[in-house]
């Protein structure tokens, strides 16, 4: 074992757009665990979306990051020393302490994942926090029903990309998704996807319009801005948006506007509610046996974007907010 821990701290807080220099790559002693602690060797860990909210100083359901500490994050690792019982050396946890390669973990905020029931790095996302805010968001949040079009925002993303199937498998009588790129969208076909566009390729609204002429029921929101505007038009009456995330506008430096046609949501008695995966934990069990025989059985694909080194976990995240990515961004530690 190494003498010596890397991780990457906060060094500053950006003003708009990330830039390599909010973060530092620091070097720290390797901790050791005391009573009812883990030291973990990460090697995979998550970068998201949220986690771009999370380096401004200001109130939110998450406290931000401190400066001149390592961030933190979803995270998969080897037990390496224990002093807590249950766990013991060459154990797989999963854990929030990611953007390091040495992780002293406390016991309760561990659990033991599974490396022979499906590959580890799975655990950060399609059997992790990202299919339950997919399961939750779509089924529960949306409540979508069979027989309805469902129309998804980032849809070649980790969350997105399985909102997607998961509709499908429940019986959705449509599926649109929006992504970054002709070969996204081709993606998105492949993973059986009714319809996509690229949405450089003309505005949100009429391309929506084309793959979805009747409207829709549906609309889970990744990405806020002209797609939401958009989905708002095409809602039929009582639909109902989820809103998972508004990448769109996360680096804007001025109050961003609003949907300019919100009036719709009166007549149309639309619900557009957000929603925080933390709270649907009671959905957990029977996410995980569905997604588990959707994967055994092939039902669900997805795909992983792997960056190497704790070094370049900056620009992994960069990469995500970018949409470099498809499906998961994830760091190889």
């Amino acid at each position: 074992m190494s003498a010596r821990n890397r991780e990457i701290h906060l060094a500053s807080r950006p003003q708009g757009w990330p830039t390599a220099e909010n973060f530092r790559l620091v070097e720290t002693d390797v901790p050791k665990p005391g009573p009812g602690q883990l030291l973990v060797r990460n090697r995979y860990m998550s970068v998201d979306p949220y986690m771009r909210g999370r380096m401004n100083d200001v109130k939110s359901y998450v406290p931000p990051f401190p400066l001149d500490a390592p961030l933190d994050g979803g995270a998969v690792g080897e037990v390496v020393a224990s002093e807590a019982e249950g766990f013991a050396p060459g154990d797989w946890v999963l854990h929030g302490l990611g953007w390091r390669e040495y992780a002293l973990v406390d016991a309760g905020s561990a659990r033991i994942v599974d490396p022979d029931l499906a590959p580890v790095t799975s655990y950060l996302h399609v059997l992790g926090m990202t299919g339950l805010t997919a399961y939750a968001g779509l089924l529960e949040v949306a409540g979508m029903k069979p027989g309805e079009t469902v129309f998804v925002s980032a849809a070649a993303g980790a969350v997105g990309s399985l909102v997607g199937q998961i509709a499908k498998l429940k019986g959705a009588s449509r599926v649109i998704g929006s992504a970054g790129s002709a070969a996204k969208v081709e993606r998105l076909r492949a993973l059986g996807f009714d319809a996509a566009f690229d949405y450089h390729d003309g505005p949100v609204r009429q391309s929506l319009k084309v793959a979805a002429p009747e409207g829709i029921d549906v609309y889970f929101d990744n990405v806020g801005g002209d797609h939401l505007e958009a989905a708002i038009s095409a809602l039929r009456l009582h639909g109902r948006a989820a809103i998972c995330g508004m990448i769109a506008q996360y680096n804007d430096t001025e109050p961003p506007a609003a949907p300019r046609n919100l009036a719709l949501v009166i007549g149309k008695r639309l619900t557009l509610r957000g929603f925080l995966v933390g709270d649907h934990g009671a959905l957990r069990g029977q996410f995980v046996r569905e997604m588990s025989g959707w994967l055994r059985d092939g039902s669900i694909g997805y795909d992983e974007t792997v960056v190497d080194g704790i070094e370049h976990a900056p620009e992994a995240f960069l990469g995500l907010l970018r949409g470099e990515n498809l499906g998961k961004m994830l760091v190889r530690v």
